[in-house]
């Protein structure tokens, strides 16, 4: 689950409409019986998956697996995902990698890296903690399932056969929390356990789940949007199973979590909230920076780095506040920004008015830095009410190359006054337009890549190249005003202190609180914001470190193609050069791009 779970995170799974198998790959002009081998292999390993992991398939739109759930949360699934790895490693170091086109070695550099960090986290060093971690308030099945299963998102709902497959996939998710409590009941045994707030949080959305009760229920709301071509004796026969099926499956499954986690977890639940508290932590937050970095760093070495960059932010700031002709210091400066009545949205609607205007803006200059743009669609939208306080301003979920599905930009209006005006430009940069929905959408539209290429990823890369497009800001024609570039620079400190929080709670002791008072003190986020983050960072170790050493590289390979190039430097080519291929490894997108910047 948990690699589901992260690939969820980076919206990395949303790819092209396929009700039947993807052809055997044929050869392209200069393939010899190495390219084919490895073409093979990875076709082969990605067929495997999709069968194992029908909930990652039909994001991808791929309906052949649609009326199964899958085996999350089980040891046999974890054995087999171990061999499956361990095959796949054995197998591409039979393919000899000197006799492979340019092309075909980077693949072959990007499947490797990939397989050996994730056959990392088998080690028994790792499983030992991370299994008995089953669920957390962000990655859980209960954050994103009961949207994907209410019509509203990635699952189709245009035939019979659909709601059928949606009532099968149902049983299998309300199965599943008998076997999160039977790994949980271990931990508790073995002292390795979720904060309290983690806990306390999960006991939250599991309330609002069975609060909606059954016609109010986001599982039985795909049988009030019927499409035309359901004939009415369907419908009332199908209205009648989802209300059976709510009533009587998946609100006793989300009751009997509740209860176990109310009655029996949440009072062995810890109150420290780092990984390393904990038998095994430290050990399984080292690899977490490797997963989510690509890199083999140490704690100490991005805690450092991150208390670097929010020096050098916070001297930008204060050249933004002398610029806005504020007279108080930095952090007055951050309580005008937080409170002042002018950066506060009167309105839901209005803060998708302006994300619309953003977007229309950008459109216009966009081709300056772009040669290539995405043929799928940006759709903005709200997020659901249901997961709102947990959730972060903003998010996005990838669509399909044939336009089936729209990519989507979700922001967040809970706690509308802290969704302050001057972050709006920043956000839609890093989430939509040049940042997720162009890096995203440009690699599942690439069919030359095998797929693992075109819909799978890393989070350096994903997240990196998502604040890398922040920095787009000058060009594009944004952030023309003091607030709107400290929106930017809000962002970008954001990234920084999560070098330096993340690090902090999970290396070096820190709390909960000590880690919201830095973020306060540093920047002009809003508490309720930073909260949310700082919870985040609790329940997933590591993985918002990726986003700055992402842009770091990205933002270094940029100055050394800029000082190479010099005149001739084009900004629309080093895009290319970074985006044409998926999300790569950080070390595999360094070659490449080095290679780009030495060919004439």
């Amino acid at each position: 689950m948990r690699l589901l779970a992260a690939a969820l995170l980076l919206a990395t799974v949303a790819t092209p409409a396929l009700s039947q198998a993807l052809p055997p790959p044929a050869p392209l002009p200069g393939d010899g019986a190495e390219d084919m081998k490895l073409k093979r292999l990875f076709y082969d390993s990605d067929e495997r998956d999709l069968a194992l992991n029908p909930i990652s398939a039909i994001f991808r739109g791929d309906l052949r697996y649609a009326d199964r759930f899958g085996d999350y949360i089980s040891d046999p699934a974890t054995a087999r995902d171990k061999r499956n790895l361990e095959a796949d490693l054995a197998a591409l170091k039979a393919i000899d990698r000197s006799k492979l086109t340019r092309v075909d070695q980077l693949a072959y550099d990007v499947f490797h890296n990939q397989a050996e960090i994730n056959l990392r986290g088998y080690a028994p060093a790792i499983q030992a903690v991370d299994r008995l971690l089953p669920m957390d308030h962000f990655s859980g099945f209960q954050t994103f399932y009961p949207d994907f299963a209410g019509g509203k998102g990635a699952a189709p709902f245009k035939t019979v056969v659909d709601y059928e497959n949606n009532l099968k996939r149902n049983a299998g998710y309300a199965a599943l929390y008998d076997r999160a409590i039977a790994r949980f009941r271990e931990g508790m045994a073995k002292g390795v356990v979720q904060p309290r707030l983690i806990v306390e949080n999960m006991i939250a959305q599991f309330d609002a789940l069975i609060a909606q009760g059954v016609e109010g229920s986001v599982f039985y709301a795909p049988v009030t949007m019927f499409p035309d071509s359901i004939p009415a004796a369907e419908r009332q026969r199908l209205t009648a199973a989802y209300a059976a099926q709510v009533r009587d499956v998946i609100i006793p499954a989300h009751r009997k979590m509740r209860d176990f986690l109310k009655s029996e977890y949440l009072p062995k639940a810890r109150q420290t909230v780092g990984l390393s508290a904990m038998p095994g932590g430290a050990a399984l937050y080292a690899y977490r920076i490797e997963q989510n970095t690509t890199l083999p760093l140490k704690a100490d070495e991005v805690h450092q780095l991150g208390l670097s960059e929010v020096a050098r932010i916070t001297r930008e700031m204060e050249a933004q506040k002398t610029a806005a002709g504020f007279k108080g210091t930095l952090p007055a400066f951050f309580d005008y920004l937080r409170t002042d009545p002018r950066f506060q949205p009167k309105s839901a609607d209005e803060v998708r008015r302006d994300f619309e205007a953003i977007g229309k803006r950008i459109d216009t200059r966009v081709r300056e830095q772009f040669g290539v743009i995405p043929k799928t669609p940006l759709e903005i939208r709200p997020v659901p009410d249901y997961r709102a306080k947990s959730d972060a301003a903003g998010s996005y979920q990838g669509g399909t190359p044939d336009g089936t599905r729209p990519g989507v930009f979700y922001y967040n209006t809970y706690d509308l006054p802290s969704r302050y005006t001057w972050g709006m430009e920043t956000l839609f940069l890093h989430e939509a337009v040049p940042g997720h929905h162009f890096q995203i959408s440009l690699a599942q539209e690439n069919a030359a890549l095998p797929a693992f290429m075109r819909f799978g990823g890393n989070t350096a890369y994903v997240e990196g190249w998502a604040l890398y497009a922040e920095t787009l800001w000058k060009p594009l024609g944004m952030e023309t005003d003091p607030y709107q570039r400290m929106g930017g620079l809000n962002d970008e400190m954001l990234r920084a202190m999560r070098l330096v929080v993340d690090t902090g709670i999970h290396a070096k002791g820190w709390s909960r609180d000590q880690a919201i008072d830095y973020m306060l003190t540093h920047s002009a986020m809003g508490k309720s914001d930073a909260t949310a983050e700082v919870e985040r960072y609790i329940a997933i170790p590591g993985q918002a470190l990726a986003y700055k050493i992402g842009q770091l590289t990205i933002l270094k390979l940029k100055a050394e193609a800029q000082a190479k190039k010099g005149a001739a430097f084009d900004p629309r080519g080093f895009h290319a050069a970074v985006l044409d291929s998926g999300a790569l490894p950080m070390p595999v997108l360094e070659e490449k791009v080095r290679a780009w910047i030495a060919a004439k």
